[in-house]
């Protein structure tokens, strides 16, 4: 099983949803600090190990301005198709700073089985708040979406929520790479699933965090290292009838690590 993100793949939905956010809400204090440079051909490449051992690059970059919804963001396009969470919840989205906030706004989707694409609409989602405490709630988007599986119904309750994290004075990524001024960003996605059967309501997937993923931002660099666990258990004890084309669990862990970046 791949991971295929929020952030984190930019893709049409393939199914209908509704969402609601919440969260500290957009800022207009002023920060001289730049722990995302937001300037076009600006790039990143990402060296990205699973738990395999399988190794493989994504390419980043900022591609040029963009509107969403009359503001001016900043587009993210990753070159060939990306494999990391991190650069697939960028891919074709808008990011843009207010204070000392990035905001986020696009189309992010996550694959916890290749029968189960999710996609989820986010408006301005806060990806990072540089005077944020430890722990502190950032964003928050919830909301129910329909999918059919083979002949099955599924009805699908989502959250994504990001969080601050720690901040380092000095940080070395698992890889042994050095840094300094890094702030740790947490983004984790609920998700619960259910079904109707012969009228009667089946828990498919009991309410889980399914991808937790944190983000390590570096001042004047941007993301050097994200760390990201996708797993779930569905239900036990389901009816024999129901026989879903998804695995029973998964639990796979993801590195993407800073190697090439061009900052204008």
């Amino acid at each position: 099983m791949k991971l295929r993100y929020l952030p984190l793949i930019a893709v049409a939905f393939l199914a209908s949803c509704s969402s609601s956010s919440e969260g500290e809400g957009t800022t207009d204090n002023p920060s001289a600090s730049d722990y995302f440079p937001l300037r076009s051909s600006n790039y990143w490449t990402y060296e990205i190990n699973d738990a395999s051992g399988n190794t493989v690059k994504d390419s980043l970059y900022i591609s040029n301005d963009t509107l969403i919804a009359s503001t001016a963001y900043k587009k993210f396009k990753a070159k060939d198709f990306p494999t990391g969470f991190y650069s697939n919840s960028l891919n074709k989205n808008g990011v843009r700073k207010s204070g000392d906030q990035l905001l986020a706004s696009g189309t992010i989707g996550i694959t916890p089985a290749a029968q189960l694409p999710i996609n989820i609409n986010l408006s301005d989602f806060i990806i990072f708040k540089e005077n944020a405490a430890p722990n502190q709630l950032l964003s928050t988007v919830t909301g129910v979406m329909q999918q059919t599986v083979q002949e099955y119904p599924l009805t699908i309750e989502y959250k994504v929520t990001s969080k601050a994290g720690n901040s380092f004075s000095n940080y070395i990524s698992p890889n042994g790479d050095p840094y300094t001024n890094v702030k740790a960003v947490n983004t984790i996605v609920n998700l619960k699933v259910s079904t109707v059967v012969f009228g009667i309501t089946f828990v498919v997937l009991p309410s889980q965090d399914v991808l937790i993923s944190t983000q390590y931002f570096s001042k004047d660099i941007g993301v050097v290292h994200t760390n990201t666990n996708l797993s779930y258990q569905l239900a036990a004890g389901l009816p024999p009838g129901i026989s879903l084309p998804i695995p029973s669990s998964a639990n796979q862990t993801q590195q993407e690590y800073l190697d090439v970046y061009h900052i204008n």
